[in-house]
């Protein structure tokens, strides 16, 4: 049986911020064993599962993929809507869209140490559009 859901997000800053927790209180209910597909339908913003105790991967994360995609580097065409547009982009695609997680017992099965990341990479993204899907 496949269930999905549509559900958006309020806007986050730019950065990388922990939402299992809004995932979950939107899911509700899992069921005793399947998997969940998370989708963003964007493509300025990105998921990630990683380090959910330490704020500082998250601050990490943004200094390296600032890093790896400057801003205002010469040569970007695609900068109608500001220098982060283009590399935000970019960094979607570095990323990705989606995330796949088990789920065993109902509950998401992941390590101690995972969550989810909203990966916010415009400055003013606004309010982002998921798909949740969940296959049971």
């Amino acid at each position: 049986m496949i269930k999905q859901i549509e559900f958006t997000l309020p806007a986050y800053s730019r950065g990388y911020h922990l939402i299992t927790n809004v995932v979950l209180g939107i899911l509700k209910e899992l069921p005793e064993s399947g998997f969940l597909h998370l989708f963003i339908k964007h493509t300025s913003a990105g998921l990630s599962i990683n380090e959910n105790a330490d704020t500082s991967v998250r601050v990490d994360f943004e200094t390296i993929m600032n890093r790896i995609v400057p801003e205002n580097a010469p040569g970007y065409l695609h900068n109608m809507e500001g220098s982060d547009d283009m590399p935000a982009h970019v960094k979607s695609s570095i990323i990705g869209s989606s995330v796949s997680i088990p789920i065993t017992d109902h509950r998401l099965n992941m390590g101690t140490w995972q969550g989810i990341y909203l990966c916010e990479f415009r400055n003013y993204g606004g309010p982002r559009k998921m798909v949740a899907t969940i296959y049971y």
